[in-house]
């Protein structure tokens, strides 16, 4: 599965340079390349430290991480919901996406225009959510009138669909995102099948630095939101976090030093790890998926899944036919792989686990799927 990610925000607050950043960002050729799909669509790859330990542990012939794509969508202007700006291609770009990255615009370069007039990243946020919430009003407001003569007819899942759609209408009518509503399997399904912008997961990225973000705004998203940037060192997880993540980035630092080594980003001041490979593993995380791995000689390659599916459907993920013809898996956590050496060394210790089609796959399982 592909994550991908949109990236919106008002006009000149960082967007291009954010996706420039992304579309600069190289990853070694028996990686995953970047690949432009199209002139607003970039794929890179996902950092991963433990495939890189276990290509030299079973010295894999090339390593494969997972995946992740960024949509650069068009600047979004109020009255967008109504067809102002690029207003419904605006949107309907954001309907394909996993998630939303919300760029909002902290730096204080007057050189750049502001159509806001002023550096006002809650106004910024509020006018992005309300034209997301209004146009997911229209769309509910029509189904509504539509499920409702089949409704009346008695009707049973007619009957759940209207009650679902009517309490996302009383939500949204009260400005409210339907991301941040607890809703049971059964409702989400139904809304699944419209694509609601506001039922997807959201990262705030405030664009400057640290310095010049005012106090009071960073208190609003810390009351509101849970950071995964500040807070990561608590090991904390975004899936905490009903309402979406922050994150701080200079994205125009980040463009500059989009090649430097750790050291080099240490030595100017930056982190060692880029900002840009936090806010792709809280998207990750935002989105409650795990990554799992296969290793030999060939080759070395991080899978993603749903948080919670079963063997079988890892096994899916890689072919379908072990999916179809699953017998078993054998499982070892990578770091259990690394510290037996290889696995014979792990086979003659009693590490490895023979797992069947009700073992729920965990983040950084090895696995060699074992199939008709």
């Amino acid at each position: 599965m592909n994550l991908s990610l949109g990236i919106v925000g008002l006009p000149n607050v960082g967007k291009s340079t954010l996706f420039e950043t992304i579309t600069k960002k190289q990853v070694s050729r028996e990686n995953y390349p970047f690949c432009t799909i199209d002139p607003n669509i970039g794929v890179v790859a996902v950092p991963d430290e433990r495939v890189d330990k276990l290509v030299e542990l079973t010295h894999s012939a090339k390593k494969i991480y997972t995946t992740i794509e960024f949509v650069d969508i068009a600047g979004l202007v109020k009255g967008a919901s109504q067809g102002e700006g690029l207003g419904n291609q605006f949107l309907a770009n954001i309907r394909e996406t996993d998630a939303i990255v919300y760029v909002l615009r902290c730096f204080k370069k007057s050189d750049i225009i502001n159509t806001l007039g002023k550096i006002d990243p809650l106004l910024e946020k509020e006018t992005l959510e309300t034209e997301l919430m209004l146009k997911d009003l229209e769309t509910v407001d029509k189904r509504i009138q539509n499920v409702a003569k089949d409704a009346k007819s008695g009707q049973k899942e007619a009957i759940l669909e209207l009650k679902v759609l009517t309490k996302a209408q009383d939500l949204l009518q009260k400005g409210q995102s339907l991301f941040e509503t607890e809703w049971s399997d059964d409702e989400r399904k139904i809304l699944h099948n419209y694509q609601l912008l506001t039922s997807k997961p959201r990262i705030y990225l405030l664009n400057g630095s640290k310095e010049e973000i005012d106090a009071q705004i960073l208190s609003v998203f810390d009351k509101n939101q849970w950071s995964y940037f500040e807070r990561s060192e608590k090991q904390g997880s975004a899936e905490q976090s009903k309402a979406g993540s922050y994150l701080i980035m200079d994205v125009a630092m980040e463009l500059d030093a989009v090649n430097f080594t750790p050291d080099e980003r240490e030595e100017i001041g930056l982190p060692r790890e880029s900002e840009l490979d936090v806010l792709i593993k809280t998207g990750y995380q935002l989105l409650n998926l795990i990554t799992f791995l296969t290793t030999g000689p060939d080759e070395t390659r991080a899978w993603t899944l749903k948080k919670g599916l079963k063997a079988p459907q890892a096994g899916g993920v890689i072919h379908s036919d072990f999916e179809q013809k699953f017998i078993k898996a054998e499982t070892i956590n990578w770091q259990k792989l690394l510290e037996a050496g290889g696995w014979s060394e792990a086979r003659e210790k009693g590490w490895l686990r023979l797992e069947g089609k009700d073992y729920e796959v965990q983040d950084g399982d090895v696995i060699i799927i074992k199939h008709g």
